[in-house]
């Protein structure tokens, strides 16, 4: 599943409340566990997403939960059968994709807090 253009800028306003208003994302345990977004974030978040509270629930979980959580299960899955040793590869096909998307919006795109030549890869 990919990142819609509504996702990112969804991402983009998210970072700024939680810079600016104190909101946290926390991990809830459970059987699976998930991530939810924590603080007093109800009239805030109608006037900055343009959106009811649980729209905002809503797509938060729909990136965090079935977006990006499930990314790493893909990559789990993947690495578990076949090694680590794509993984280089597969993070450098991932930037050069990025740089091009970048400049086909015009640089519409949200900017990542890592640039795509960075060689920091925890």
């Amino acid at each position: 599943m990919k990142l819609t253009q509504k996702d990112i800028e969804f991402l983009e306003k998210l970072h700024g409340l939680l810079q600016l208003k104190g909101l946290r994302i926390e991990k809830r345990p459970g059987r699976p566990s998930y991530f939810v977004l924590r603080g007093n974030y109800g009239e805030r978040i109608d006037r900055c997403f343009d959106m009811t509270r649980q729209g905002v629930r809503w797509r938060f979980h729909h990136v965090f939960t079935n977006i990006y959580v499930a990314a790493y299960e893909t990559i789990f899955v993947i690495e578990r059968r076949f090694g680590t040793s794509l993984r280089n590869e597969a993070m450098a096909i991932s930037r050069e994709r990025v740089l091009l998307r970048r400049r086909f919006m015009g640089g519409q795109m949200g900017e990542e807090t890592s640039r795509p030549d960075d060689k920091n890869e925890d």
